[in-house]
């Protein structure tokens, strides 16, 4: 039998959520399963990955084939690098403690990356807001200073209509 780890589609009609499950490679795509190992929502930004890491790198290495998409987010969350490390210290190049320390340094990194993508995506957010702010002020006082222009000429407009016509009436 072979078991693959594949995306489980989820949700709307343009808003769908995956789940990832270990299911045999035969079975349908939302049909039966093997177990739930996690959560992958691509309508976030950035996309939201909740995996159980302990539980998708035992099925991986005992021979779960993950398919491409699935490939992509297990790599993104390091289970296959976990993977390729481990892989390296059973075979005598590497050992536990060095596969530990050379994960740990990955994980800290990917961290700092996914966190400034997240604060530079506020900021821009805030920008955004901030300028529209700043566009919808200035057309406010825009058009206020229009309409205080048309009030202050229509009066002096009906003063010299008035002045016309008693003028008129005086000769």
């Amino acid at each position: 039998m072979a078991v693959k780890i594949r995306l489980q589609r989820h949700g709307k009609k343009d808003a769908a959520f995956f789940h990832v499950v270990v299911a045999d490679g035969r079975a349908p795509r939302d049909g039966k399963f093997i177990e739930k190992l996690g959560v992958y929502n691509p309508n976030s930004n950035p996309a939201t990955i909740d995996i159980n890491f302990d539980k998708t790198l035992q099925w991986l290495m005992n021979g779960a084939q993950p398919t491409d998409t699935c490939r992509a987010i297990l790599s993104y969350k390091g289970v296959m690098l976990k993977k390729h490390l481990l892989e390296g210290a059973k075979k005598g190049a590497l050992t536990e403690a060095q596969v530990e320390q050379k994960f740990n340094k990955w994980l800290q990194e990917k961290e700092g990356k996914v966190n400034s993508k997240k604060d530079r995506l506020a900021s821009e957010g805030s920008k955004k807001a901030n300028d529209r702010l700043k566009a919808e002020t200035a057309s406010k006082e825009a058009k206020a200073a229009k309409i205080a222009a048309k009030t202050t000429a229509a009066p002096a407009e009906e003063n010299n209509a008035a002045a016309e016509t008693s003028s008129e009436e005086q000769a």
